[in-house]
């Protein structure tokens, strides 16, 4: 899995869990839909995105932005 299919895969889930929870709690529960689609906007802007930098930090992104979860191996050609 790449780091944009994670972003994309982060940002759908996270959306629907908003609309749900707008639905069956609370209509504040929409400005986390909101928040991811700003959040998708301004990384198209200025290629900040957490997700993707939090995998960087943690080591778990190649140089082809592949993720190896739990971290690169030693020895690997990525």
């Amino acid at each position: 899995m790449t780091t944009d299919q994670l972003v994309r895969l982060l940002a759908g889930t996270v959306t629907l869990l908003g609309v749900a929870l707008a639905h069956f709690v609370n209509p504040w529960w929409l400005l986390l839909c909101a928040f991811v689609g700003l959040n998708l906007i301004q990384s198209v802007f200025t290629g900040f995105c957490p997700p993707s930098l939090i995998l960087r930090k943690l080591g778990w992104v190649d140089a082809d932005n592949v993720i190896h979860w739990g971290g690169i191996r030693p020895g690997t050609h990525s």
